[in-house]
């Protein structure tokens, strides 16, 4: 439930009570890494950090927005919806495009936007953002749209209007996820499946503080080189490439490398989701090591200060794996321990980590989160 002061500065705003609350969750990917958008397999789950929306209907087609983190207003029409200079609206202009373009039309919203996810740390605060902004829009218009809809809807305004192609991965577990479990997801199909975690382990993520803009990095052109492999394999799309298939010399080293990664990370998803099932716990442990050093050396999309941190964390007795988490370039590393080494791992981490870079990580200990949902304030 919101907090009073967020209630508060809403009327401060708008002059009235909201009507609504909603929650988006932001996600970590225990396994999976860039096959999202090859159509293959991933297990994120949601975590207990995410964007909140404070929301009420109006009687025109205007959205009026304030971010509280941001400490800005911006406002548009429903009926001309165009890209904003403030980059954190333009979640919310796309998913409105998109949703008038579904639905023939909408009313307008009032809305106060916090959250507690750090923005380009790999933990999906936009997907967030798209998330929450699709509820609230349902919530205060009242449609009917099945939820993995909604997800494909969130992904459009991504990739077509915030000019991100990422796959569908963030917006699902935003909005699919169950509280207790991961989140199988067949990126094809869309088939999801739910994975009980076990029992007497935590998640951790280590925030590298390390930053980037994934729009202006280099993950489009790992898109493109994956692309530019299946197209050379005659498939699809890297989902139906095996082991096998893979020739260095057809492909060239480059694009070799990144469609080794995609079709063992593949297989990597399957074999996690048997050792789950099966309470392998240390199997499950291995893969995601395995597929750091993958996404370390054959995607190349780690950096010096995320293999610091999966470095220490291996070190520490306890931690059964450790990887990068998010497409890369920076952000934050996800880790599966035992329980009862919670303060020794947060101990060693923050010593090791400040005096290998330099930097202050900051850590977050986390159970598999429910999915975004909506809350009437009775007002």
């Amino acid at each position: 439930m919101p907090e009073e002061i967020f209630i508060e500065k809403f009327k401060e705003i708008f002059a009235h009570y909201p009507r609504y609350f909603i929650r988006a969750p932001g996600r970590v990917n225990l396994i999976g890494e860039h096959t999202d958008y090859n159509e293959g397999f991933v297990l994120p789950i949601a975590i207990e950090r995410g964007i909140s929306y404070l929301v009420s209907p109006r009687d025109d087609d205007r959205v009026c927005l304030f971010s509280f983190n941001f400490s800005e207003y911006d406002e548009f029409s429903l009926s001309d919806i165009q890209r904003s200079k403030k980059g954190w609206s333009n979640y919310v202009r796309g998913v409105a495009k998109f949703l008038v373009e579904k639905t023939g039309g909408l009313r307008g919203l009032n809305a106060l936007i916090y959250g507690d996810l750090p923005i380009g740390a790999g933990l999906s605060s936009s997907a967030a953002m798209e998330v929450g902004a699709a509820l609230s829009f349902q919530a205060v218009n009242a449609f009917q749209i099945d939820k993995k809809e909604l997800g494909l809807i969130c992904q459009r305004a991504e990739n077509e209007f915030v000019g991100m192609r990422c796959g569908i991965m963030d917006q699902f577990a935003s909005l699919l996820s169950e509280e207790g479990m991961a989140l199988f997801l067949d990126c094809r199909t869309l088939e999801t499946k739910n994975i009980p975690l076990p029992r007497g382990h935590l998640i951790a993520i280590c925030d590298s503080k390390v930053r980037r803009e994934l729009v202006s990095s280099e993950y489009n052109k790992r898109r493109q080189e994956c692309e530019t492999a299946a197209k050379i394999l005659v498939v699809k799309s890297l989902r139906d490439a095996t082991p096998e298939m893979l020739d260095r010399e057809k492909l060239g080293e480059t694009v070799y490398k990144r469609a080794k990664h995609v079709v063992e990370e593949n297989l990597r998803v399957l074999q996690a989701i048997e050792a789950l099932q099966k309470g392998n716990v240390a199997l499950f442990g291995e893969l995601m090591k395995a597929s750091h050093i993958s996404l370390r050396d054959l995607y190349e999309v780690s950096c010096r200060e995320l293999d610091i941190l999966v470095d220490i964390a291996l070190s520490v007795q306890g931690v059964l794996g450790a990887r990068l988490t998010g497409a890369g370039f920076g952000g934050c590393t996800v880790n599966l321990l035992k329980e009862d080494s919670r303060n020794t791992f947060e101990q060693t981490i923050k010593k090791n980590y400040k005096e290998a870079t330099g930097f202050e990580t900051e850590i977050w200990f986390t159970h598999p989160a429910q999915g975004g949902f909506i809350i009437s304030l009775g007002k």
